[in-house]
This record gives structure tokens, C-alpha cells and sequence, in this order.
């Protein structure tokens, strides 16, 4: 590659325009409580987060987690609340696996979106890229 295309390249790369709050903040707290009690409500309390993805732009967010009990125990999702509400179905979903789209209202995050055990991406959905697009780029375009 020519040293002057380079530049160029790094240019026209989108930059990601999100990031991850770090543990032990105010944001990263206040995020995770806006989704505890819907998962709470569906797996049972208490319920604590294993986070793999948590990406925020000013008051939007999306989080992939797994729950589980608190100190790393493991939620039998049959043995759950939602599963006999028929809200979930243990057989076919993706266990005790979360995701969801926030949004912040005034000084309070809002988990507007989530679903539990899915096994397909869901918030792909071209209907929440114009909210959420900074912290979904890659099924947003960019």
C-alpha cells in the first residue's frame, strides 16, 4: 500500500462513536438497574450481570449480558417465573442470555427494549436504527 493512502483509510473509517462505561461508575450502575427489575420479573431475584457488550452515547445504550444469581450461580430458566407465564420458552431460547436498547429520560435510564434467551439479533431491526444507530453501527450501516 502507498504511504500517502493510508491516511485516507483512517479517514474515511467510520469512528465508533460509543463507549463502554467502566465498572464501578455512576452510568454503568444506573444502566444495569434500569434493566434488573424486567429481568428480575421474568428470572426471579436477585439477579446479577456478566456484561459482554455495554456500549453508551450520550442518553442511548445497548447491553448484551448474561445474568446469573449473584456470586456466578447459574439461573435454570425452566425453574424461572416467565417460563410459566408463557413468556419465554426454555426449549428453543438462549438461556438466561440478555439484551437490550435504553434510553435516558431526564436522569433516569429506561431499558426500552430487551429480550431474554434470544437466538437471533432482535435490535437489528431497521425501525430502532434511527435512535440507536451510534451504538448498533454494525447492523445500523455505519
Amino acid at each position: 500500500m502507498r504511504p500517502f493512502l493510508l491516511p485516507l483509510l483512517l479517514l474515511a473509517a467510520p469512528a465508533l462513536a460509543w463507549e463502554e462505561p467502566a465498572r464501578g461508575t455512576a452510568t454503568r450502575t444506573n444502566i444495569m438497574d434500569a434493566i434488573r427489575p424486567h429481568i428480575e420479573w421474568a428470572l426471579g431475584a436477585p439477579v446479577e450481570f456478566v456484561v459482554w457488550d455495554l456500549r453508551r452515547d450520550g442518553d442511548v445504550a445497548f447491553a448484551s449480558l448474561m445474568a446469573q444469581r449473584p456470586g456466578g450461580g447459574v439461573i435454570d430458566v425452566y425453574a424461572t417465573p416467565a417460563p410459566r407465564r408463557g413468556e419465554i420458552d426454555p426449549e428453543v431460547g438462549d438461556g438466561a442470555t440478555v439484551q437490550a436498547l435504553l434510553q435516558k429520560s431526564g436522569d433516569t435510564w429506561v431499558a426500552t427494549h430487551h429480550a431474554i434467551g434470544a437466538t437471533d439479533m432482535w435490535w437489528a431491526w431497521e425501525e430502532f436504527c434511527p435512535i440507536w444507530h451510534t451504538v448498533i453501527p454494525e447492523v445500523c450501516g455505519g
